[in-house]
């Protein structure tokens, strides 16, 4: 009889399990599909978020098989899909914060309603807005998976298939351009 997954078994497990039994890939899209979610919505907007999650976890599952066992934790390699999946749409992305410049209307609000109450990270405001849209899209994957998914720098470097050097120095040219887009705002 197979045995249930369980909140408490590990991504690495799930995964390898889910190669036998295909359901098993459920309790990963349940565990991480909320946090990417907010993720992909912060990036592209509510109405893309969906979309990319689904991608994501649907390349996921076609590529299980290549997945790294030897790290638990599944959260960096489904952020690095979600970022290639985002990657594509990024057009989209740097509208839509162009557009915010504009207009002044939040990617995030677009459609009635804030994506996630209290938005505390990366204050939303004009000029960040605009700074972030300034940003390479290597330097603002790097630095909105640091800032808005949590992610460690070791974290964000298997993500990104970086080393964890080049990570460090792609938040470093980010933060300073975001530091110099801001100074004088108000907004340091």
């Amino acid at each position: 009889m197979a045995e249930p997954a369980t909140a408490e078994a590990a991504d690495t497990d799930l995964i390898r399990r889910s190669l036998r039994e295909p359901q098993a890939f459920a309790a990963l899209f349940d565990r991480h599909a909320p946090a990417l979610h907010r993720y992909a919505a912060r990036r592209l907007g509510p109405e893309a978020a969906e979309d990319v999650v689904s991608e994501t976890f649907l390349a996921a599952f076609e590529h299980r098989h290549r997945y790294r066992s030897c790290q638990a934790d599944a959260r960096p390699w489904l952020y690095g899909i979600a970022s290639n999946v985002i990657g594509k749409r990024r057009r989209r992305e740097a509208a839509r914060y162009r557009a915010y410049v504009r207009g002044g209307v939040h990617p995030a609000e677009i459609g009635g309603g804030l994506v996630e109450d209290g938005v505390n990270t990366l204050a939303v405001n004009k000029p960040l807005v605009a700074a972030l849209a300034g940003l390479g899209a290597r330097d603002r994957d790097t630095l909105l998976l640091v800032a808005w998914a949590g992610l460690t720098y070791e974290e964000v470097a298997e993500a990104l298939d970086v080393p964890v050097g080049t990570v460090r120095s792609r938040l470093n040219r980010a933060r300073k351009k975001i530091r110099q887009a801001l100074e004088g705002t108000g907004h340091e």
